[in-house]
């Protein structure tokens, strides 16, 4: 998927995330194939989490299009959601038997060791240091980061621009990393990113940055005051957190995202969330082999 193509495909989807992803009494209007009759290798973990009857699934409640739970919602709704609905699926497991446990980019890793969760769907970018510590597969989704500043500020065009600058994203994120590392910003961490865009809003910080998707919802939610600047300035690959050295499940994963690719899946998980606003449908990214 091209920066150019995701931009443009993204700036109008986001404009109506609210309602896409945002509002109502949450949950999911795509249909899966729960797969009641799948059988796995005795002791594997796809047979584990099939016998019991249940996953955890570690997501982001606060992104727009991506993994969003308002106040009035009992199951948050995003892109990252339907992922988790359709590697649940092809273990037999429907809805009801999810459990999503809202997850923070500083405790992804954490809740994937000490098996607080099964899985981590959240905007996860996937590096090498990463995998060094968790398994990740994918990609099953690309972006690129950019920045989000008030309306009326032009003193930042682009990430040349932010020497100096106090910028906000996420306590352990990559997006934080890279503004302070490459480009000199002093970077502010919090929790969420809603904090961040808060922080932004009352004048706290000069810009928040993140993945261009993610940013392009909150600018959706106060067009007024906040702009996306810039074009992406990185590759975000996102990816399926799970248990280091579980190559086994790692394949079940990629074959199942590899299917629902394949078979439309997908992209139907694509126009309810970050597409539904009615534009073209990417191209699905190709997945990482397991190792």
């Amino acid at each position: 998927m091209r920066y150019a193509k995701t931009k443009a495909l993204l700036a109008g989807a986001l404009l109506v995330s609210l309602a896409a992803c945002g509002g109502g009494g949450g949950g999911s209007t795509v249909k899966v194939d729960v797969n009641k009759d799948a059988k796995f290798p005795s002791g594997s973990t796809m047979a584990k989490l099939q016998d019991a009857g249940k996953i955890k699934i570690g997501v982001k409640i606060d992104q727009p299009g991506i993994g969003f739970k308002d106040a009035g919602s009992d199951v948050p709704e995003g892109f990252d959601i339907e992922m988790g609905r359709i590697v649940a699926a092809g273990m037999g497991l429907s809805d009801d038997q999810i459990e999503w446990v809202t997850t923070i980019s500083d405790n992804r890793e954490p809740f994937l060791q000490k098996g607080t969760v099964d899985i981590v769907i959240a905007s996860y970018s996937i590096t090498d240091e990463r995998r060094q510590i968790v398994g990740q597969a994918g990609p099953y989704y690309v972006t690129g980061q950019q920045l989000l500043v008030a309306a009326d500020d032009d003193s930042i065009k682009g990430p040349d621009d932010l020497d100096g600058k106090k910028v906000c994203s996420v306590t352990g994120s990559t997006s934080i990393e890279t503004v302070e590392k490459e480009y000199g910003a002093n970077p502010a961490g919090f929790d969420s990113y809603s904090e961040c865009v808060t922080q932004l809003q009352n004048g706290n910080v000069d810009a928040v940055t993140t993945d261009g998707a993610i940013l392009l919802g909150y600018a959706a939610q106060d067009p007024d005051n906040l702009k996306v600047v810039g074009d992406p300035f990185s590759e975000e690959r996102y990816g399926v957190g799970y248990k280091k050295g579980d190559t086994e499940f790692c394949q079940y994963i990629t074959d199942t995202i590899q299917k629902a690719m394949d078979d439309g899946k997908w992209a139907d998980a694509f126009k309810a969330t970050l597409g539904k606003s009615g534009v073209d449908t990417p191209e699905p990214p190709k997945m990482d082999p397991c190792e």
